[in-house]
């Protein structure tokens, strides 16, 4: 395909040099003689061809080349479309002054020395380019981003994988198919996160609490023990924490009729030790990744259990199906260890208290 390319592309271009150059060939010995000024002003107008030419030809040639490199395993983790930019931008840069010195008759150094007064007006006007450049040299060598990245830069609108990367500006195909442009040394001067780490990875996080109504925590009864030994998962674990608690308590010779001596189980503990032994069964949670489930401090709305875990399954959809049957479980065994998930009241809830009133 590169070679179909260069074939097609660049030599049908190189092709129109031949006429230009026999052209002016010509042009000295038909009219210098008999008018010299329409041969001057044709000699013009062939040179300024051959440099347009040129100029065609070197754009197409970098073109094959990078349809050529985009055939190499090389060219996903290391673009060089913005280099090339660079190249056609002082290549036209040069033939632009090529053509100026054709029209005025005057030596390209001289015109080169001439620009360097006006190198102010030029970095404004390349402003874009210069800092494009540098940001794709960072990028490019400290391997921050490349074409296929999942990256999130919400201070650009940005969520969704880069489409491609250029000298002055990054594509990003959002999720909900938009496009987002991205200027190239926004992602050097700002923060944005790149999601290539957890793709490469073992598995995709989930973090995520439920709360826990603090009027329902209690030590487990004698009842609910038992209850708890039927659990398969729960079952050794409750034998063996009774069997720990039992030789502790006679060691010391608590006081038993006061709860606050001694060990106890809560039912609030026993439920969190459940989670993490299912988490551990699930075949679709990573168990070599961290894993684990901790109390935070409590809040106006309950006790936060937070679960911390990583799925195995990466894709979005299916990971998301598997976060949800996680909590789907754990929300409907709430109750087995008498305890409440807390929530806020909501209107039924004050429809029930005023018809509780009503009826009173």
């Amino acid at each position: 395909m590169g070679r179909q390319n260069l074939e097609s592309k660049v030599l049908h271009k190189l092709s129109h040099l031949a006429p230009a150059l026999v052209l002016q060939a010509l042009l000295g010995v038909a009219l210098d003689d008999y008018a010299p000024k329409l041969a001057l002003f044709l000699n013009k107008l062939t040179q300024i061809y051959i440099v347009a030419t040129w100029l065609t030809v070197i754009s197409a040639l970098l073109n094959a080349l990078h349809n050529i490199y985009l055939g190499l395993p090389v060219a996903k983790e290391r673009p060089i479309k913005g280099y090339l930019q660079l190249i056609k931008i002082l290549v036209f840069l040069l033939g632009g002054i090529l053509i100026i010195s054709i029209l005025l008759d005057k030596d390209p150094a001289a015109l080169l020395v001439g620009m360097g007064a006006s190198a102010a007006i030029l970095m404004l006007v390349f402003r874009d380019s210069i800092l494009g450049l540098v940001a794709s040299v960072q990028v490019s060598a400290n391997n921050m981003v490349k074409p296929g990245d999942w990256i999130s830069m919400p201070s650009r609108g940005a969520d969704g994988p880069v489409l491609e990367i250029t000298l002055n500006t990054v594509k990003v195909q959002n999720w909900d198919r938009t496009i987002a442009t991205i200027p190239t040394y926004a992602l050097v001067s700002e923060s944005f996160t790149n999601w290539k780490g957890m793709e490469e990875s073992d598995g995709r996080r989930i973090k995520r609490s439920i709360y826990i109504d603090v009027q329902s925590v209690k030590f487990c009864s004698p009842q609910l023990i038992n209850k708890l030994k039927k659990i398969y998962l729960l079952k050794d674990y409750v034998q063996l924490r009774e069997e720990q608690i039992k030789a502790h308590n006679k060691k010391y010779k608590y006081d038993k009729t006061m709860k606050v001596n001694g060990r106890r189980m809560t039912n609030i503990g026993m439920f969190r030790h459940y989670i993490e032994f299912y988490l551990k069964n699930n075949p679709d949670i990573n168990t070599k990744a961290k894993l684990m489930v901790r109390q935070l401090q409590p809040t106006e709305n309950g006790i936060p259990l937070e679960i911390y875990c990583f799925s195995k399954i990466k894709q979005w959809v299916p990971y998301e199906g598997v976060q949800a049957d996680l909590f789907d479980h754990i929300l409907a065994v709430v109750p087995e260890f008498e305890l409440r998930i807390f929530q806020n009241p909501s209107g039924n809830d004050f429809q029930k208290i005023s018809n509780k009133f009503t009826h009173s």
